[in-house]
């Protein structure tokens, strides 16, 4: 093989690894986004159907919302150390 071939399939895959990893990031905010979405759809629900309940509600949305969020951080990152 010339130097040239190889150069080639250094820089294809390269690109290829930087094209899945941005794909990465971008399906990851955009499930966290929707995930979250249905959190707090969910939980205005379950609200309107039990009002008295609204503060232990409330509580376990924002710590359900804060676990996506951070596995979707995670996943960036990881994405982003890619790049």
């Amino acid at each position: 093989m010339t130097l040239l071939s190889i150069l080639l399939q250094v820089v294809a895959s390269d690109a290829l690894a930087k094209l899945g990893a941005a794909l990465g990031a971008g399906l990851a905010a955009i499930a966290a986004g929707i995930g979250i979405g249905k959190i707090g759809g969910s939980a205005m629900e379950s609200i309107a159907r039990q009002p008295e309940m609204s503060s232990d509600i409330r509580m376990n949305m924002i710590i359900a919302a804060a676990l996506i969020e951070g596995v979707a951080l995670f996943a960036i990152v990881v994405c982003g150390f890619i790049l």
